[in-house]
């Protein structure tokens, strides 16, 4: 299984999360395309800078082309990080963009303006049911719009929280402004791209110290920040500065992943992303790692742990899985759809709908969820957040599985990634990932069969 780890030791904040996305590997025509799904007249620039020796992507966002764009449109060229030999004072000389002192929201009838760093007056007001449109009507995947507009949920449901009214009578002031819209939706977009199937995050260094915002002078975590982050694993370490802004907090929480040390994976892939500032000695900067899930037993190389296994259950490879059920005939199916993708994303083994009819002759759907009992109550949560159920039958599964391992394989369509099931050192299936099969079937405008069975083949040779 693909996963990813995030780790904040620096914080996070949009950019940095936008950033490591690319340095990790996401096109960057995925996050110019989905901006300029958005129709705001908003553009960007990728390049690599240095943050206390430590190479990184930064990402700035531009009302209006950026210098880069302009170029490219004379000369023909493609858009890739790059390091640009100018300072960022230069360049931010030429072309205007904004940087908050720090993102916040404002109740709704309060006004506000304030200048930019050029001294020209800006003034943003956005409600949540218009950014929900801008959103809705971008040419964008339906699970890239879910991802954006619930982290634009998370931030009004916690200013209303902190206001005390209505979250539809709250406006987006700098949160709600070009670049805040660009970093969610662009981010949102990334995610999907990067095709990971669970995500793990360390606890969040929250930074220290006070934050300037239209409310006056708060101590680190500004409000909203802070309400966003209740329940999640915080500490504040190394720096006075804020280091968790509104923007990554509600990125992280819409993504939901699993928080602790780092679990047992093969990396493949590592991307930085920058922050705006460079404190001396720490890098302000957002790791990601990017790769397969190793079983614990096996990664640790220890035969004596995987016969003791054996042995407890009486089976080669069973343990215990935890089962979540729930019959519900009055939810729109879009609701039971999103709530199975939001399932799988906290962490699920696997997600199941199942028709069936209940009391009174009502078709209805069996929603049952399966999961590691480390996740029971995070997923518990979800569904009776999510749905209108009263309530969840549990209970705890024994469950015998084959152990897996991938293997590469060249095809003519590029490399695909083979997983295979053994028991006893002896293979018992062999399955082409699909995503590797499905991204080399768009390449090459083939049918998607075609390049399984390709996979199989070389596999097999």
């Amino acid at each position: 299984m693909r996963i990813a780890y995030i780790d904040c030791f620096a914080g996070i904040s949009g950019d940095m999360f936008l950033g490591a996305l690319v340095d990790a590997g996401v096109d960057p025509q995925v996050l110019h395309d989905a901006v300029a799904s958005l129709k705001l007249d908003a553009s960007l620039r990728i390049e690599k800078v240095d943050r206390s020796g430590v190479s990184s992507t930064k990402v700035h966002v531009f009302e209006g082309p950026t210098l880069a764009e302009d170029k490219k449109e004379k000369t023909g060229g493609h858009d890739h990080p790059h390091v640009d030999d100018r300072n960022e004072n230069e360049q931010q000389e030429h072309v205007h963009q904004h940087h908050p002192k720090t993102q916040h929201q404002h109740k709704v009838g309060h006004s506000h303006t304030h200048d930019d760093d050029h001294g020209h007056t800006l003034s943003h007001g956005r409600s949540l049911n218009v950014i929900r449109a801008l959103i809705a009507s971008a040419n964008l995947s339906s699970a890239v719009k879910q991802t954006a507009i619930q982290a634009f949920e998370l931030l009004g449901m916690s200013e209303a929280k902190i206001h005390n009214v209505p979250v539809e009578k709250i406006h987006f002031h700098e949160v709600g402004a070009v670049d805040a819209i660009v970093d969610i939706v662009a981010t949102s977009a990334a995610i999907h791209a990067l095709g990971v199937n669970r995500w793990f995050c360390s606890p969040l260094n929250v930074g220290g110290g006070m934050v300037d915002c239209a409310h006056g002078r708060f101590p680190v975590p500004a409000p909203a920040t802070a309400d966003l982050l209740r329940g999640l694993p915080t500490y504040s370490a190394h720096v006075e500065e804020e280091l968790v802004t509104p923007t990554g907090a509600a990125l992280l929480c819409a993504l939901a992943p699993t928080f602790g040390k780092q679990p047992a994976m093969r990396v493949q892939q590592i991307g930085y992303g920058a922050g705006t500032r460079n404190p001396k000695d720490f890098p302000n900067v957002l790791r990601l790692r990017i790769g397969e899930e190793e079983d614990q037993a096996v990664f640790l190389g220890s035969p004596a742990v995987r016969s003791q296994d054996k042995e407890s259950h009486g089976h080669h490879g069973a343990d215990t899985v935890t089962v979540l059920e729930t019959a519900l005939d009055d939810l729109s199916p879009q609701v039971l759809a999103y709530v199975a993708e939001r399932a799988l994303t906290a962490g699920a083994l696997d997600v199941m709908l199942t028709p069936v009819l209940m009391k009174k002759g009502r078709p209805g759907t069996l929603l049952t969820v399966l999961c590691n009992p480390s996740e029971q109550r995070a997923l518990e949560e979800l569904i009776l957040r999510e749905t209108s159920t009263l309530g969840i039958r549990v209970r705890h599964d024994s469950r015998v599985c084959m152990e897996r391992h991938h293997s590469s394989v060249e095809t003519p369509y590029g490399t695909i990634r083979v997983k295979i099931g053994t028991v006893g050192g002896e293979e018992r299936n062999i399955a082409p990932e699909f995503e590797d099969c499905r991204a080399a079937a768009l390449q090459y405008d083939v049918p998607l069969k075609q390049v399984q069975q390709a996979a199989i083949a070389a596999y097999l040779r």
